[in-house]
C-alpha cells in the first residue's frame, strides 16, 4: 500500500459506477484501489442524493427482473438487516416499468464501505485524480493530488468512474456533450422530515387531479389511463404505494401568482426509507439551472448558489401551501450537485435511441435495462421536454422489454488499459445511461473486464475475442445478460 504500489486495477471515483467496479475487480482476484475525491463513497446514494429513483425499475413493464448482480446483493443484503423496504410492484407500478426497491441510502454507504474490507478493496480518500501517465496510446497509471501533494501512481488498468469523464478525457480520449446552450439542468436536492402524511394524504385523495400521471403511461398496448392512476392517488392510504408525487398544479401555480414560487422546476419530492420504516421526502426538482457545463468550475459554482436560492422558494412553498408539511423541516441539503449530462467517451460502439426502442440485443451484452431514451429535464414547471428543435428523442423499449448494453461502450476507441463505467459510457444523447442501476451494471462490469484482463495478460479490447468469458463470470455474480427473469 503506497503510491509506489502497482496496482493491477485502479479505479477513479467511487460512486455507484466506481464502489461496484471496485467490489468486482477484486472479487475476481484483482489488487485494486479506489480512489474517491471526498472522505465518502456512493456518490449519487451520498454526496448528491440518493436519487429518488434509487433502486426503482428494476423490472420492465413486463414484470420481468432485468437488473441483478451488485444491485440485487446490496438490495438483499438491506432488506435481510431491515434497511429497505420490500419492492413494491403494484399492477399499476409493474405495467410502467416503474417499480421501487428503496433502501436506506446512510445504510447503503456503510454497507459498500463494509464490502470494500471484505473484499480487500484499498482505498485513497481524499484524493484527486489529475492526470494520466501514458506510453503511446496505452494508459499506465494516474497522477493525483491530496494531502501528500502530487504523486503518480501505477496501474496495469484504469477505469474511469468520475461520472463525467474527468479520467478519458485527460487520457485524451474523444469524448461527446452538448452545448452549454442546450444541456440539460443539474440541480441541488435536499431532505426533509416531520411531514404529517396523513394530512398529506388526504389532500391527494381529494385532489388526485392535481398530480402528475404521465410517468406512469407508457405507449403500450395494455397502457396505464390517466383515470386508472388518479383512482390510484384516490385510494391511496399509504405513502409509500406512490414512490414519488410530482404536481400540486393548482397551489403551485397560486403560489406562483403570489410570488412565492419560482418558474424553474416542478413542485414535488421522491420518498427515502429511514431506520424502523420511517419515510422522509427527498427534492431533487426544486431547483433546477441550464447553461451550466459540469467541465466548467465556475459553471458548477454559480449552479450551487442558483440552486440554494431556488430550494429556499420552493421549501417555503411546501411549508406554506401544502397541507402536512407545516411541521416539517430540513434535515440534509446535498453537498454535491446532481449533475444530469455530460460528457460520454466515443467508444467501440455508441448505444442508440433506436437501439433502446428495437430493444436491441447484441453479442457482447454484458447487462441489460429498460429505461428510456430522449427524457431530457429542462429549467421549467414541466421538468421533462419531448421535443427538442422540433424533433422527439423520446423512445421506450418496444413492446416493454429490456435492451442490452453492450461491451464495446466501455471500451474508448483509441486509448488501451482503460475503461468508462457509469455515466460516460459511450452512448448518443438520448441513450444516455446515467440512472444509478445503470451505473452499477457498467461498473460491475468493468471492474470484472479489468481483473479478467489482467489475468489473462490481454488488453481489455482484446478481451472481446472471447466475450463469453467474460460473460460467464459476470453471470456468475448475478447478473442479467441473457434472459430476464
Amino acid at each position: 500500500m503506497g503510491y509506489d504500489t502497482q496496482y493491477d486495477v485502479i479505479v477513479c471515483g467511487g460512486g455507484t459506477s466506481g464502489v461496484a467496479a471496485a467490489i468486482a475487480s477484486a472479487r475476481n482476484g484483482a489488487k485494486t484501489l479506489l480512489i474517491e475525491k471526498t472522505g465518502i463513497l456512493g456518490g449519487q446514494m451520498s454526496l448528491s442524493g440518493p436519487p429518488g429513483f434509487a433502486y426503482a425499475r428494476l423490472f420492465n413493464p413486463r414484470g420481468k427482473r432485468d437488473i441483478g448482480g451488485l444491485v440485487e446483493e446490496t438490495y438483499q443484503r438491506l432488506l435481510k438487516s431491515g434497511h429497505a423496504l420490500p419492492e413494491w410492484r403494484s399492477k399499476i407500478r409493474e405495467k410502467a416499468g416503474y417499480t421501487f426497491s428503496y433502501v436506506d441510502p446512510e445504510w447503503w454507504v456503510y454497507l459498500i464501505f463494509e464490502m470494500m474490507e471484505e473484499e480487500g478493496v484499498e482505498l485513497l480518500l481524499d484524493t484527486l485524480v489529475v492526470g494520466v501517465t501514458k506510453e503511446e496510446n496505452t494508459v499506465t497509471g494516474i497522477i493525483v493530488e491530496n494531502a501528500n501533494g502530487r504523486n503518480e501512481m501505477k496501474a496495469k488498468r484504469v477505469i474511469d468512474c468520475t461520472g463525467e469523464g474527468y479520467v478519458a478525457i485527460q487520457a485524451g480520449c474523444e469524448t461527446a456533450c452538448v452545448s452549454r446552450d442546450i444541456i440539460q439542468p443539474h440541480t441541488l436536492a435536499f431532505t426533509v422530515d416531520g411531514v404529517d402524511w396523513d394530512k398529506l394524504l388526504t389532500y391527494i385523495r381529494t385532489n388526485p387531479d392535481q398530480f402528475s400521471f404521465k410517468q406512469l403511461i407508457f405507449p403500450y398496448e395494455d397502457a396505464n389511463t390517466r383515470e386508472e392512476v388518479e383512482d390510484m392517488y384516490r385510494k391511496c392510504y399509504d405513502i409509500k404505494e406512490l414512490g414519488e408525487i410530482m404536481g400540486f398544479y393548482e397551489l403551485r401555480d397560486m403560489a406562483l401568482k403570489n410570488g412565492d414560487w419560482h418558474p424553474y422546476s416542478g413542485a414535488g419530492f421522491f420518498l427515502t426509507p429511514r431506520e424502523g420504516g420511517h419515510i422522509q421526502a427527498h427534492f431533487q426538482h426544486s431547483s433546477q439551472v441550464d447553461h451550466a457545463l459540469p467541465t466548467d468550475a465556475w459553471d458548477l459554482t454559480r449552479c450551487n448558489i442558483e440552486c440554494r436560492k431556488q430550494n429556499m422558494i420552493a421549501w417555503r412553498f411546501f411549508k406554506n401551501y401544502v397541507p402536512g408539511f407545516e411541521h416539517a423541516y430540513i434535515t440534509k441539503t446535498c453537498t454535491e450537485l446532481r449533475l444530469r449530462e455530460g460528457p460520454r467517451i466515443v467508444g467501440e460502439y455508441i448505444l442508440t435511441r433506436d437501439d433502446v426502442e428495437a430493444c436491441r440485443q447484441f453479442e457482447d451484452t454484458i447487462g441489460k435495462t429498460s429505461f428510456k431514451a430522449g427524457g431530457y429535464h429542462v429549467a421549467a414547471m414541466d421538468t421533462l421536454a419531448v421535443c427538442v428543435d422540433g424533433k422527439t428523442d423520446m423512445a421506450f423499449p418496444k413492446d416493454g422489454g429490456s435492451y442490452d448494453i453492450p461491451y464495446r461502450c466501455l471500451l474508448p476507441k483509441t486509448i488501451d488499459n482503460l475503461l468508462a463505467a457509469g455515466k460516460s459510457v459511450s452512448t448518443d444523447r438520448p441513450a444516455y445511461l446515467r440512472y444509478l442501476h445503470q451505473t452499477m451494471v457498467t461498473g460491475q462490469a468493468a471492474g470484472t473486464a479489468a481483473a479478467l484482463s489482467v489475468k489473462k495478460d490481454v488488453t481489455p479490447r482484446e478481451l472481446q475475442k472471447n466475450i463469453k468469458e467474460l460473460q460467464d463470470n459476470l453471470v456468475a455474480q448475478g447478473a442479467i445478460l441473457f434472459e430476464t427473469r
